[in-house]
């Protein structure tokens, strides 16, 4: 009987090997068609046309997702059923003086079986979120290039209004520049103006304060003017003379 249950905990711990080595291949590529599916978005994304795309196309990797993550999961069960057998063992009464090392052998099993679910979901669950994401870029991506492609033929129009209306700014801002320098011109010449008057009435004032200076200007005034009317004389005179000299 101890032979039989020997054998029987044996094969048991064999399946579990099996098993795990088999779970471990297959998580080690569900991984790598994980780590694919996300580079192959990135090289499209980059270059569609690009030499170096990958070979594989996203609906290819979706059908070997499901495929493999199908796979991983009846392992995980068969997995789970055969811990169940051995756990059953080792509650055998016929096995109770080798229930500590059984116990021991049984957690150590149930641990890689505990990794291998968690490492099996995390992958799945990135895998999906990656998806997703990919997905809703692509949708807004492929929008975009709806709405460029429908409004490519204005793209030139537009571009050429842009750029007349940048020249009509360009035009009223050199035109405000022109009205800020007369206006400035214009205040200039004002200020002169108010100046000048402001000398004129000083002068005035200073005539009107010194009336012997006044008299003097005025008798200066007429003695230049009398001098103008001698000199015209002469000169009128002279002109006289060589015309009747000239024509004698």
């Amino acid at each position: 009987m101890a032979g039989g249950s020997s054998n029987y905990w044996e094969d048991l711990r064999k399946q579990a090997r099996q098993l795990e080595n088999e779970l471990d291949l297959k998580l080690v590529s569900f991984s790598k068609l994980c780590t694919s599916y996300s580079s192959s978005r990135d090289g499209r994304r980059g270059d569609s046309n690009s030499d170096t795309a990958p070979l594989l196309n996203n609906s290819t990797q979706d059908r070997m997702f499901e495929t493999m993550s199908g796979e991983i999961e009846q392992l995980l069960a068969k997995l789970t059923g055969v811990n169940d057998k051995m756990a059953e063992y080792t509650s055998t009464p016929g096995v109770t003086s080798l229930n500590a090392a059984l116990m021991h052998t049984l957690q150590r099993h149930r641990d890689i079986l505990q990794d291998y679910t968690h490492e099996f979901h995390k992958t799945k669950a990135n895998f999906l979120a990656i998806r997703e994401r990919e997905d809703l870029l692509g949708s807004v991506r492929k929008d975009i290039e709806t709405y460029k492609s429908g409004s490519g033929v204005n793209n030139r129009r537009t571009e050429l209004f842009l750029k007349e209306h940048e020249h009509l700014r360009n035009s009223d801002r050199l035109m405000d520049d022109t009205i800020s320098i007369a206006m400035a011109t214009k205040e200039n010449m004002t200020s002169q103006r108010g100046l000048l008057k402001s000398i004129q009435s000083r002068v005035n004032t200073l005539a009107n304060r010194f009336p012997a200076i006044n008299n003097l200007v005025q008798r200066l005034n007429l003695r230049k003017r009398r001098d103008s009317l001698i000199l015209g004389g002469v000169i009128g005179v002279c002109t006289i003379l060589l015309l009747l000299y000239a024509f004698h």
